[in-house]
């Protein structure tokens, strides 16, 4: 039965019937037994859940963890033990932060159970019943009625004004009206399948009765679940960035660790365990423990902040992601638009104007057949019903006019349903002095052809031809704009009539309006986009609407400009399954709106951007995105109108479905992006500058470091500070830059030559400083000469590191210029940092722990002169670069 799912709407209720071995009154209990033996339970499979054991454990497959678990093995093997504790410490920690971000999702499979209907009503045993959706087999006939959910997909053999809604399944706005004929074309689009019903859709209004064609993974909603669980999560550029940097670093240190080691051997003035300690010296030197940390702790801080603007991030490395992207696709309905129908023109007495300037009271004409020819439920919590008779009664509940009151007091006598085929609703309602009106809305065409007289400024005169021309112009200009027009009539009756056919009684009437309505944009997306755009972002509307719906709301929101033509702008899921991937992807740059497109043309568009090297964010709400939101670089979903299952599929959930939210939060990603660049080059050119003096030093012989020495260093100037520098404020014009994109890295942009030239001055300075020491000693003692230069070493190694946190609060810029002390938190760190460093050297009985000796003034107004000509090199080499090399 599966295999000929997608060819049930072309074949007649009647042979679907004989095909699912169905019977009008129900399957038998046995018969269910026998089905369920085949085919399973209603249910959806799921993924199996990762244990949280196994998140802990996948914490440490990243290259710069492994790395770091290898140098405390190393070092707690040479007897550093302090130095391994820390770094194991380290990488405990940023496992326990992945781990709780991580934890919070629930799997979302798991939510797709749970939209699944509770209970529905069938057929079973030649009588009506009711049981849990998960307990119906293919060939039950099940019974809808509105407010009803779909309990599977299934075959419509009787509807009665059925509609039912789609838009979680197939991004449309508006409810489907549904029909039993057979349908002829092939490879429709869900929503044009208007003869089946799908699991997990509503019905709106109206009633109806289908065969189960599908149940569980076999169902539209179950191959969207297949789809979850076999689409693989993209890697993100942050993961990609540290894995690059982790391979470069192991490289670098294990070559310099092996020519130091093979250098001090080959001169034979140390021992072997005393050259293994250098070795492992430098190597803790060079690599830089906190950074895992670091990036955990900034992106969890970038979490925080983003949280605050209504962006709730379920994944750390979400928060970086976003700064990256290149493409936002965005769903149409409930994300740019706000998945309410709305009115928006009204045509009267020859005039279309905008409903914001269109005054009317329920003594006129118009807005009684609108309300009255309507079946809108008065909830306590708002309306109910479809979604465009609702957005009639509220137009006039806007401008306060009492529409229940007038509805409840003018009875509905009779009425001509709606069906498919002549487009077109009439009731017969009570109205003052025994009169009867009979009231009629539908398609434009189909009720002009009925109509003999038009309501002039409350003039009832004979209809022209110049009437129903102009009528049918304003219908088709508004149509243009993608707005979706009902036309309005009535006559007075003496009394319901017997033969209540359209035949017999729709014709004679007369005319009294047209009304434009759509899902209106988001009033805020338009300048979200503009933003975007300045920000070198593409947006991208992907969308189960209809074409001309989506050019027109594109055009509207900026997305498309109003010259673009749609033959090279927008493209339907019919026209995308006709290009081959190659000849897709030549035309991927071009495309703006998708239009009727189905769940894999959501995926295959994401993979066509990111083949391009593009970083990808995708939003959604409905659950036709959920495999597209897990396949992009990050999902965005939908907090309020989003539903479970796309929400679980994303990495970051908007609270206020606000588009606007996510340049917010592309401003917040580029910070952390940048304030991790900045930690990263802080560090590495820190750590370059004590790779670079133990190198050298050994090179020629001198007495080297202390490993406690170099410990010390690393602990209080790289983390610290370093933190401090994940929290900066974005600097002016983050928002103008064009977005990193897939290709860069935390060492492009100019980061590398910095750590390079920062990282030579810092060993260069400390050194000299060390040369100093020993040309111009205070005392007359070898042993003291060399350890007074070796703890001016260390001070000013310190120091210049400490200074240089200054340097590093921006990659180009002058400091003077982005504020020394703006930031409180970096402020304390590095009063903390330096308390800590000057301590083991003032006080009393550190001095044999770390080897080092009391200084005299003089000798520490060297060490911090040494320390700030850092500053005073970086302003000079920033100056070049943003007036020679037009760095900003």
């Amino acid at each position: 039965m599966k295999q000929q799912a997608e060819l049930f709407y072309q074949q007649s209720a009647e042979a679907v019937m004989k095909r699912m071995k169905a019977n009008p009154n129900g399957l038998t209990d046995q018969d269910v037994a026998k089905r369920r033996e085949q085919f399973g339970y209603n249910r959806l499979q799921a993924k199996r859940r990762t244990t949280l054991f196994e998140k802990f454990i996948a914490q440490f497959k990243d290259l710069m963890i492994i790395i770091l678990i290898i140098a405390a093995v190393i070092a707690g093997i040479a007897g550093e033990h302090i130095d391994a504790a820390i770094i194991i410490a380290v990488v405990i920690l940023n496992a326990v932060f992945g781990v709780f971000q991580e934890s919070k999702a629930e799997n979302a499979i798991d939510s797709l159970k749970q939209m699944s209907a509770p209970m529905a009503t069938v057929m079973r045993n030649d009588r009506q019943t009711t049981v849990k959706s998960e307990e119906i087999v293919p060939g039950d006939i099940v019974l809808l009625e509105a407010g009803d959910v779909v309990p599977a997909d299934i075959r419509l053999i009787e509807a009665n004004t059925l509609k039912i809604e789609e838009a979680a399944l197939t991004g449309e706005s508006v409810p489907v009206n549904k029909q039993v004929e057979t349908i002829s074309e092939n490879d429709l689009p869900l929503g044009d399948r208007k003869n089946l019903g799908f699991m997990n859709s509503n019905v709106t209004s109206g009633r109806g009765t289908g065969v189960v064609i599908g149940t569980g993974m076999n169902t539209e909603v179950g191959k969207i679940a297949h789809m979850l669980n076999t689409t693989e999560e993209a890697t993100t550029p942050l993961q990609e960035n540290l894995n690059k940097l982790g391979e470069v670093l192991t490289v670098l240190i294990l070559v310099i660790a092996v020519i130091v080691f093979g250098v001090g051997m080959w001169r034979g003035q140390e021992s072997l365990i005393n050259m293994l300690l250098t070795a492992i010296s430098l190597a803790v030197a060079a690599i830089p423990e906190g950074l895992p940390a670091i990036v955990t702790v900034t992106l969890a801080i970038g979490t925080q902040q983003m949280a605050r603007h209504r962006a709730l991030i379920r994944k750390l490395q979400a928060v970086e992601t976003l700064g990256s992207t290149d493409i936002i696709a965005s769903d149409k309905t409930g994300t740019l638009t706000q998945n309410k129908m709305t009115v928006e023109k009204v045509y009267l007495d020859g005039q279309l104007t905008d409903s914001t300037q269109t005054q009317l009271s329920l003594t006129d004409k118009l807005p009684q057949i609108m309300v009255l020819n309507n079946d809108t439920k008065f909830l306590a919590d708002g309306l109910g019903g479809d979604p465009t008779e609702t957005a009639l009664v509220s137009f006039y509940q806007n401008q306060k006019l009492p529409v229940q009151e007038f509805i409840n007091q003018h009875q509905r006598l009779a009425e001509i349903p709606f069906d498919s085929e002549r487009k077109l609703m009439t009731t017969y309602n009570q109205m003052a002095d025994q009169q009867i009106m009979m009231t009629m809305k539908g398609a434009p065409d189909q009720l002009l052809a009925r109509v003999t007289q038009i309501l002039d400024n409350e003039r009832i005169r004979e209809i022209t031809a110049a009437d129903k021309q102009k009528i049918s112009e304003t219908n088709h200009e508004l149509a243009t704009q993608a707005l979706r027009v009902l036309a309005f009539a009535y006559r007075m009756v003496d009394k319901v009539p017997d033969e209540l056919t359209s035949e017999a009684q729709e014709h004679g009437m007369i005319f009294a309006g047209l009304i434009g309505m759509i899902d209106p944009e988001r009033p805020e997306v338009a300048q979200a986009v503009a933003e975007a755009k300045t920000a070198g972002i593409k947006s991208i509307m992907i969308t189960g609407d209809h074409q001309d719906t989506a050019q027109a709301i594109a055009k509207r929101l900026g997305i498309l400009d109003h010259t673009d033509k749609a033959a090279d702008k927008v493209i339907s899921g019919a026209q995308l399954d006709d290009l081959s991937d190659s000849q897709f992807e030549k035309r991927v740059t071009d495309i703006s709106v998708y239009a009727r497109v189905a769940p894999e043309h959501k995926v295959r568009i994401v993979n066509a951007w990111q083949k391009k090297g593009k970083v990808v964010a995708m939003t959604g709400d409905g659950v036709n995105d959920a495999p597209a939101l897990k396949a992009a670089d990050i999902g965005v979903g939908m907090g309020i109108t989003g539903t479970e299952v796309s929400k679980e599929a994303s990495d970051m959930v908007l609270a206020d479905d606000n588009f606007a939210t996510i340049v917010t939060a592309v401003k917040a990603g580029r910070k952390v992006f940048s304030n991790i660049q900045k930690s990263l080059q802080y560090l590495l050119s820190a750590n370059l500058g004590e790779v670079l003096t133990l190198f050298v030093m050994t090179m020629m012989g001198w007495e080297i470091l202390a490993p406690v020495q170099i410990l010390w260093i690393n602990l209080v100037t790289d983390t610290f500070p370093a933190i401090a520098l994940g929290v900066e404020p974005a600097e002016p014009g983050i928002m103008k830059r064009k977005p990193r994109g897939r290709t860069s890295n935390f060492l492009s942009g100019g980061i590398m030559s910095n750590i390079l030239y920062q990282g030579f001055f810092e060993g260069a300075i400390t050194l000299a400083v060390y040369a100093y020491a020993i040309l111009n000693p205070v005392h007359s003692s070898d042993a003291l000469i060399h350890a007074d230069a070796l703890t001016m070493a260390y001070a000013t190694l310190g120091l210049i590191q400490l200074f240089h946190a200054f340097n590093s609060k921006t990659i180009h810029q002058s400091v003077f210029r982005v504020g020394l002390f703006k930031n409180k938190f970096f402020n304390w760190a590095l009063l903390g940092s330096a308390l800590l460093l000057i301590l083991t050297i003032v006080v009393p009985g550190f001095n044999s722990m770390f080897h080092v000796t009391e200084l005299y003034l003089s000798q520490w107004l060297i060490v911090i002169i040494g320390g700030f000509m850092i500053v005073v090199i970086s302003e000079v080499v920033k100056y070049g670069q943003r007036h020679f090399f037009n760095q900003q």
